[in-house]
């Protein structure tokens, strides 16, 4: 069964009032100034990482392609956009045949980016390509400061397991989407369930402390839940006192007990007087696993513990304190008339405050020292260096207002982690830093 097509509550009819009131009032000026129909680049960048980062990761791609295919203006919406004089009949009667027709290219889903990286670069009518800009960035926004918090977070379980928790944490449909960027940074699985149906992530989940506080003794709630769920199952120890917790389970579910589950309290010294419990009482094989606000600076703490698994929640959904990405959208390259064949201009912002854009259409290639590992990232314009020729980062996504670019999110998941390999080893350090490798700049002739 292919959950995408089923349309579940995560997804919508239309993304089209996914955006903001001034590209429409945009559109309807450009509209009547003739020059919405020139041949425009617009590029999805971020200026910085987030203080402390050393690489960041793209996700959300997937979703955008989805929000792009369902941009459509129905009855309804028309009918919204009429009744509150948001733009005129004209510009409503175009919005009314929107399909995007143009081309995306960009970075794959699961790659790293840096400063400057041109992530995704969205080419055709101004007018087409205005619209979508606030839809991109929401998606791309939100799921790559969850991505490249997971990929942290992974980073420092090594091998042990992630489980991704916050749906409880954030808001029901961004809990769907964090789920599916946590995956993409190495997180194993959710508890959350629509997730689970719309992506395919594994799901797990046994039991709360409201569970153990039910029933009158917490060795009744133990045998109600093994007798449930199997020997196999993770009981919570740590509603009351976590030694008699241990002993308990033992007793009820025998040395097969799967795992115990700790959420509160000194989880290093509770986890290695657990470990020695369970070892005492012959249950060796049943793993610990860990919860309770962790984030990866708690997972790194705790990488010389007898820790089996690690449960997440708020500091992942909320990108461990940096819930965006930062990205803009902007235009970097337009023609001078409508003519299809006019040449493509190079345009960009100039202001104080850090505010700057470079102009142009963009290209990106990653420079390999002899070891094969990244030392620079390379942004351009106009040809690509024959050494560089092999090293392309951007793929296309999009043809003609066709996507041609979907894939399985493991496929995904596996790029992140060939991606982050390649990086310089102090790209998984967790101390602040600069971005692990440096962007560098070649410009080119035009903006073709």
């Amino acid at each position: 069964m292919n959950t995408a097509d089923l349309g579940l509550p995560v997804r919508v009819p239309s993304t089209a009032l996914f955006t903001d009131q001034y590209e429409l009032t945009m559109l309807q000026a450009a509209l009547k100034a003739g020059t919405a129909e020139r041949r425009s680049v617009f590029e999805v960048f971020t200026r910085r990482l987030p203080d402390g980062r050393r690489y960041g990761v793209v996700a959300g791609t997937g979703r955008v392609l989805d929000a792009v295919e369902n941009f459509r203006f129905d009855a309804d919406l028309l009918g919204f956009l009429r009744e509150r004089r948001i733009v005129d009949e004209t510009t409503l009667d175009w919005l009314a045949r929107y399909r995007f027709s143009g081309d995306i290219s960009g970075y794959p889903e699961g790659e790293v980016y840096f400063p400057g990286s041109p992530i995704m670069r969205v080419e055709g009518s101004f007018a087409e390509c205005v619209l979508l800009e606030t839809v991109i960035l929401s998606i791309l926004n939100h799921d790559s400061a969850i991505a490249a918090a997971a990929s942290r977070m992974s980073s420092a379980a090594g091998e042990r397991p992630l489980i991704e928790m916050g749906a409880r944490r954030t808001h029901e449909l961004a809990a769907v989407a964090a789920a599916r960027a946590a995956y993409i940074g190495g997180f194993t699985t959710t508890s959350d369930l629509a997730a689970g149906f719309r992506y395919g992530i594994p799901t797990v989940g046994t039991s709360a402390h409201a569970f153990t506080l039910l029933h009158d003794e917490e060795r009744d709630a133990f045998r109600a839940q093994v007798d449930s769920l199997g020997r196999g199952t993770t009981l919570l120890v740590d509603t009351y006192d976590v030694a008699e917790a241990v002993r308990t389970a033992v007793d009820v579910a025998g040395p097969e007990l799967g795992a115990v589950r700790i959420d509160s309290g000194d989880l290093l010294l509770v986890a290695h007087r657990v470990r020695r419990q369970l070892d005492d009482l012959g249950a060796t094989g049943t793993r610990i696993i860990v919860t309770s606000d962790l984030d990866e600076y708690a997972i790194a703490s705790l990488a010389a513990a007898p820790v089996d698994a690690y449960g997440v929640g708020t500091q992942l959904v909320t990108g461990s304190g940096h819930p965006t990405a930062s990205m803009v959208y902007k235009l970097v390259a337009r023609a001078g008339s409508d003519d299809p064949a006019a040449p493509l201009v190079p345009v960009a912002k100039k202001s104080s405050g850090g505010k700057t854009s470079v102009g142009g259409r963009k290209w990106a290639a990653r420079r390999l020292d002899a070891n094969g590992v990244a030392e620079a990232e390379v942004v351009g314009t106009g040809d690509v260096p024959a050494e560089l020729a092999d090293r392309g980062l951007l793929v296309d996504l999009v043809k003609g207002g066709e996507v041609v670019a979907r894939e399985p999110l493991d496929a995904v998941r596996d790029r992140h982690v060939a991606a982050r390999a390649g990086l310089p080893l102090s790209a998984t350090q967790l101390s602040r830093g600069e971005p692990v490798i440096p962007t560098e700049y070649l410009h080119g002739p035009s903006g073709s």
